[in-house]
Parts: C-alpha cells; structure tokens; sequence
C-alpha cells in the first residue's frame, strides 16, 4: 500500500503532467492541429486523475502501526460481527496480542451491521497437522471491540495460554521428530 507522503508526491507530478498537456492543448488550437480536440480530452483526463490522487493522499487511509505484530491473514469475515485470523503456529503470546490489536485497528469498518450493545469479535486461529492429511484449526486468542467507535480504547484481549502452549508444544514435538 502506498503512503500518504507517496501519494502526494504522485499527485505533484500528475499535476505537472496535466499542465504539460494543457500546454500541448493550447499550442494544438494556435495551429490548428487536427487532434486538438483529442488533447483536450487528454488533459481532462489528465485533470481527473491528478484530483483523485491528490484525494487518496489526503490520508484516507488511517493504518496504525502495532509494535510487535505478525503477519496475519482474514480467513473468516462474514461481514457483521465475526471474523476469523489465522497466523502461524509460532507465534508468541506477546506477538499475539500485538497481533490482536492490529487486527482489530486494520479490520473495522463502519458498515459492519449490528446492534450498538454488540461486539466485533476477532478470532486468531492457527492450523496443526496431527496426522498427514489431517488439519486441527487451534483457537488461541480473540479481540472483543466497538463495532461502531473506531477510536475504541477498550479492547478486550482474550488469549488462550493452555491453547497456545499446546500449539507450541506440538510444534517443538514436531521439529524434534524431523
């Protein structure tokens, strides 16, 4: 994703472009090109594209930086109140709840339907294989927030030790057998 400082910079040089084209335009009507026309075209276009880049780098895109979080991915959405993250098997109870809260800033949305007294909850989930072929999805965590104040201080983290310690102890017993 493109920062906000990139952005802005994308849009100075749109609108040089724009004015570079707009000059081609006016020499175009002095001497009576053929595509003068078309050139105006262009530099509408031109004109449009600088706006919409110089909007998209007015910082609608708000991502706060969690220190300490994983990558992770949406496994589950359904749209209201329920999501589902998976990360990896290795992560620590630390990173996790890093990861939590950068899940819970990155994931709401105001058009998520619910009631006001209801909650968007976030599930970190992350798979083990206990056999070949057979995959175990592991609960080891969740995220309880506003679903309508995205300036929600009161998260309510919720992370399963004895589940993360069976991750873990099954991912230690995992590569001591290899």
């Amino acid at each position: 994703m493109l920062s906000t400082a990139e952005l802005l910079n994308y849009s100075k040089w749109c609108g040089l472009l724009t004015l570079v084209c707009g000059g081609i335009t006016v020499l175009g009507f002095i001497f009576k090109w053929g595509i003068r026309f078309r050139l105006v075209g262009v530099t509408a276009f031109m004109g449009v594209l600088t706006v919409g880049v110089w909007g998209l780098g007015l910082g609608l895109f708000n991502r706060t930086e969690i220190p300490g979080a994983v990558r992770y991915t949406r496994v589950f959405d359904n749209g209201a109140r329920e999501i589902v993250i998976g990360v990896t098997p290795e992560i620590t109870q630390p990173q996790l709840e890093a990861t939590l809260q950068q899940a819970a800033s990155d994931l709401f949305s105001p058009g998520r339907v619910g009631r006001s007294d209801q909650f968007l909850t976030i599930r970190a989930r992350c798979l083990i294989h206990p056999e070949p072929g057979v995959s175990e999805p592991v609960y080891i965590g969740e995220v309880k927030r506003s679903i309508y104040n995205r300036e929600d201080n009161n998260l309510q983290i919720h992370v399963f030790p004895d589940r993360l310690a069976h991750v873990q102890d099954y991912q230690s017993a995992e590569i001591q057998d290899s």
